[in-house]
């Protein structure tokens, strides 16, 4: 059976910025919006509870769980990649970080051929975003969807040795990593409000799916766009096993991310002509640069046994699992009602650098003996706890590309790690700042032992070699439908309009031109902001210029 709907704007993906937008395109109640997600409702408690995620992260009602081909960087072993499949997207199943990225990033963006999206650009619309726990200030907003938190007061007491120890060597306290400067050393901000995740879905959507104009549909998994020559005019999607389509008049919108966006843009004829009629897909668009120039944060992680107790010493043991429940339900607080990212630092590796090229994180637990399954709810039974680093803006580049004509298979995605000189390099210089780190009081007195990658690691053969073996995503794909000038090497221009097609945007992770120093939830809800006002300027412009 074929069902058909006619809507103003359609966006596929319910993720981190499709609910942005549904929200803002919504808003006036002039525009029917249609909201299509593959996954289904986000109203369980492990997506609520913070600390959940860390079972979220390979269920598949809320997880797309992919593999990744082998990584002849990583020593050719695969990885597995967990993405939101549910409202909220990512942002119902991630640590909740909320890092902007520098202002240099941005920067970037606009030097890349992208007028509009450099620093002062897009400020306005971080701060649209967001009521931080500063209020109202020249960098932050103070009455947006998404609360952001400051848990300096909650976090684990080695999370203060750990700045303390930052601070003995130099490197600045940060108490606003989302203000004048990225550098420094401090406790992660987070969008936990009360004790509960505040995902896009939470902050964005359910304020609006009350709204006649706007419809939601759950597992409605997009096949394809649907052209009339080069106009996009709507999308067709799955329920089950039943085929629908729905016309847009106005703009089909995708929002489906960094793995998704350009998997559907190839399926719809739209992408490297070579790599569609692999699949016999009728070509829509040549368009080589869909699915091209992925970006990612790899880190690893080194591990110290401890001398006092870690978060692992509360949470291991039956009666600390209890308690800390105990906690969370009665007055929201507790180690359950927070990431277990709490602290870390922006550093400069080396001296001459304009920003940080490198990002610390700090964990006052470690799970080296557990399954994914059961990683945070688990930690190994002793005192212990982690910390790792990753390139904040690596130069390798991978590929996402589809591996069949059929809609409801998974990509191929191949990340490519280390495939620089550079990105190489930077594993050696990572691995010495942890080790510094570690080697500087009062971190020092309480370390009892690196056991893993353990001492006998020393040589850069030896530690290149340990992160060949042991390192992986930091989950922040991104730059898969990069935006630029040129439609030989980007996918969208600085509208976010697909090259050379009409009423076909992207808006996600995959139009970063490069991934943000940092995690990219807060980044990719401000393209969606910035998107929105795009779209509704450029028709309310259209409008009254016939």
């Amino acid at each position: 059976m074929t069902t058909q709907t006619e809507f103003d704007y359609i966006i596929v993906g319910a993720g981190s910025a499709g609910c942005v937008l549904a929200n803002r395109l919504s808003a006036s109640g002039a525009h029917r919006v249609l909201l299509l997600e593959a996954g289904g409702s986000d109203r369980s408690p492990w997506i609520q509870v913070p600390i959940g995620y860390g079972k979220t992260f390979t269920d598949p009602r809320y997880n797309w769980m992919y593999n990744v081909a082998p990584d002849p960087g990583l020593g050719g072993r695969t990885g597995y990649w967990p993405r939101g499949k549910v409202l909220g997207g990512s942002s119902s199943i991630n640590a909740m970080v909320f890092i902007r990225g520098a202002q240099a990033d941005f920067n970037d963006w606009e030097r890349a051929g992208n007028p509009g999206w450099g620093w002062n650009d897009v400020l306005p619309y971080f701060k649209k975003s967001e009521t931080h726990f500063l209020g109202e200030t020249a960098y932050h907003g103070g009455q947006g969807p998404v609360y952001v938190s400051d848990p300096t007061a909650k976090v684990h007491t080695l999370c203060h040795r750990f700045l303390d120890t930052c601070t003995h060597l130099g490197i600045p306290p940060n108490a606003d990593f989302n203000g004048e400067t990225l550098y420094g050393a401090g406790i992660w901000p987070l969008n936990i409000k009360n004790g509960l995740r505040e995902s896009t879905a939470n902050c964005y959507l359910r304020p609006a799916m009350a709204r006649r104009n706007l419809t939601v549909r759950t597992h409605a998994h997009a096949t394809r766009i649907v052209f009339a020559e080069r106009r996009a005019v709507g999308i067709e999607y799955l329920e089950g096993t039943t085929r629908h389509s729905a016309r847009a008049t106005r703009e089909v919108i995708l929002s489906a991310g960094a793995v998704n966006s350009p998997q559907l843009l190839q399926l719809s004829g739209v992408g490297d002509p070579t790599r569609l009629a692999e699949f016999n897909l009728p070509l829509t668009h040549d368009l080589p640069a869909v699915g091209q120039g992925l970006q990612d944060h790899v880190a690893v992680s080194y591990y110290y046994k401890s001398r006092i107790p870690t978060l692992n010493n509360e949470l291991y043991p039956l009666w600390g699992k209890v308690w800390a429940g105990m906690r969370y339900v009665f007055n929201r607080s507790g180690p359950l009602s927070l990431s277990v990212n709490q602290a870390g630092a922006f550093l400069k590796s080396r001296p001459g650098l304009d920003a940080p090229n490198m990002q610390i994180y700090f964990n006052p637990l470690s799970y080296t003996n557990t399954s994914l399954k059961r990683r945070l709810l688990s930690p190994d039974p002793y005192a212990a706890f982690l910390m790792s680093f990753n390139t904040c803006r690596p130069t390798s580049r991978g590929s996402i590309t589809i591996q069949s004509a059929d809609p409801l298979a998974a990509p191929l995605i191949q990340p490519n790690v280390l495939s620089t000189p550079e990105d190489i390099a930077d594993v050696q210089e990572g691995a010495r700042l942890l080790r510094t780190l570690t080697a500087a009081r009062p971190l020092s007195d309480i370390v009892e032992s690196e056991y893993t990658p353990g001492p006998a690691c020393q040589s850069e053969a030896q530690i290149l070699e340990d992160f060949r073996a042991r390192a992986g995503t930091v989950y922040h794909a991104s730059c898969t439908c990069a935006m630029g000038a040129d439609p030989a090497t980007s996918v969208v221009n600085a509208r976010l309009q697909v090259h050379g097609l009409e009423a076909l945007r992207v808006v996600d992770a995959s139009v970063f031109p490069y991934v943000t120093s940092g995690n990219t939830n807060a980044p990719t809800m401000m393209v969606a902001e910035r998107a929105a006002d795009l779209i509704l300027n450029n028709h309310e412009y259209s409008t009254a210029h016939p």
